[in-house]
């Protein structure tokens, strides 16, 4: 099988992540959870005080970031410097911020080159918001998983047990509106894209949906 850069987009809940770990798995491939990358700059943008807008403090802090991903028998890690930050990203105020922080110019630049050379590299899976319209617009198959707003909350609910249903999908539909509204970079499918709404379909059955498409 030719050897191929595989983009996965869609919303916040649709099952990109446990896709692309499925579909990875049968492909031998690996795959680069942008998401992590997004959340490592809301991490220390949080840590340093800085407000989401606040375009000068973002860029003079992307411009002193060494954040990388890294396999380990944990799975893929997320080091910034040399300190793993990986169980520090996923709490629902770094979920928050890093949607804000993710529309700032210096921040989607800095991790655009970061992104680009990692995808030099064949055999990878990218997942995100904008990894086929932006990121990589020639990658050679391209996704959009979808779902509804209530499946997308309850998959996410399950996620977080210590927020309330309701308090999750008010987050979430807060967040469709800052990705899909905003100027720069706004969550769309790419023209070429394969859409996939997943609300009848468990995650396996995505997984073997793409599967089919890929071969």
């Amino acid at each position: 099988m030719k050897l191929l850069l595989i983009t996965i987009d869609g919303p916040a809940g649709a099952g990109k992540t446990s896709v692309s770990r499925m579909l990875a798995a049968r492909l031998g491939y690996s795959v680069v959870d942008t998401g992590a990358l997004y959340r490592g700059v809301a991490y220390e943008a949080n840590r340093a005080g800085l407000q989401p807008d606040d375009d000068e403090g973002l860029e003079k802090l992307c411009s002193g970031l060494n954040l990388k991903l890294i396999q380990t028998e944990k799975g893929q890690r997320l080091l910034s410097g040399e300190t793993d930050i990986s169980d520090k990203i996923r709490t629902p105020e770094i979920t928050m911020l890093s949607s804000a922080v993710s529309a700032r110019p210096a921040v989607r630049a800095y991790l655009l080159k970061i992104q680009r050379e990692i995808g030099r590299e064949k055999c990878l899976i990218f997942e995100g918001r904008d990894m086929g319209t932006v990121v990589f617009p020639d990658a050679d198959v391209k996704f959009f998983l979808t779902a509804s707003l209530k499946t997308r909350s309850f998959r996410r609910y399950q996620e977080l047990t210590s927020q309330p249903l309701e308090a999750v999908a008010e987050d979430m539909k807060r967040r469709d509106k800052n990705d899909s509204r905003r100027a720069l970079s706004p969550l769309q499918p790419a023209h070429d894209a394969v859409i996939i709404d997943s609300d009848d379909l468990s995650l396996e059955a995505v997984a073997e949906k793409m599967l089919s498409y890929i071969k």
